[in-house]
């Protein structure tokens, strides 16, 4: 059995994730913390791994008490940068023997895709995201959108790839988007949507379109579930449940 710790238990996500865990023989939710709770109380109630699906201004610091209580980590909450990113990397050093996962999306469609998107952005002479999700979201693109540009822009770059072709010299109102490593992702924010990613890709005479859509979030618990079974198995800090998984 794993002892498992649900940050931001309440929340849409971390309702979710409680039901799952629950619902799993292999784990035993132990305890559930909402904001202003003492995250001591996880490390009191024997958790051995903590699932944060809070907020973007309150995760590093979570992660950064999970490493110093010695919880493995599985987070869920977007709004990480490079600079918290190392951050968290330089405090695990601390504690070699504890892992932690951030995972931009947990959806197995959504991990494939960003891996696919990464194959295949070499072969492409054009490259765009668009991100669409519910009004409730808080942070724009999402971390789903952020990390598979990033992923489109290393690859190019690594084929030696220059820039997309883009004649744009006038755009007062951002209509191109935002910039993400010189890849544009585009936000949409409407009612009705969960979770939603195209990427598009276009050649001369050919466009390729990769779409993932999560209709549910119980579609997100399959994704959970692994990384809470195998963060303790992947020391230090991993980005992309792609990295637990046989790809």
């Amino acid at each position: 059995m794993i002892n498992v710790a649900v940050l931001g238990a309440s929340g849409r996500m971390g309702a979710q994730t409680v039901q799952a865990v629950t619902g799993a023989s292999d784990l035993e939710l132990v305890a559930e913390l909402d904001a202003g709770d003492d995250l001591a109380a996880a490390a009191r109630a024997g958790a051995q791994v903590a699932v944060d699906f809070t907020v973007p201004d309150a995760t590093e610091a979570n992660v950064h008490a999970l490493i110093d209580a010695g919880i493995h980590a599985v987070v869920g909450t977007t709004g990480w940068t490079h600079d918290s990113l190392a951050r968290v990397a330089e405090h695990l050093k601390e504690r070699p023997e504890l892992g932690v996962l951030i995972a931009p999306n947990f959806a197995i469609g959504a991990v494939l895709a960003m891996r696919f998107a990464a194959m295949a952005a070499p072969y492409f002479e054009s490259a765009e995201v668009v991100e669409l999700h519910h009004p409730n979201k808080v942070d724009a693109p999402s971390g789903t959108a952020v990390h598979t540009a990033q992923g489109i822009a290393a690859a190019r770059a690594a084929a030696g790839l220059g820039a997309s072709p883009d004649a744009t010299t006038h755009d007062p109102h951002g209509a191109r988007g935002a910039s993400i490593d010189g890849v544009n992702v585009h936000a949409v924010r409407l009612r009705g949507m969960v979770a939603h990613e195209e990427v598009l890709f276009g050649n001369e005479g050919e466009a390729f379109t990769i779409r993932t859509d999560s209709f549910d979030r119980v579609s997100f618990m399959p994704g959970v579930l692994l990384g809470i079974r195998e963060v303790g198995r992947h020391t230090g800090l991993t980005v992309g449940l792609d990295q637990y998984m046989s790809l």
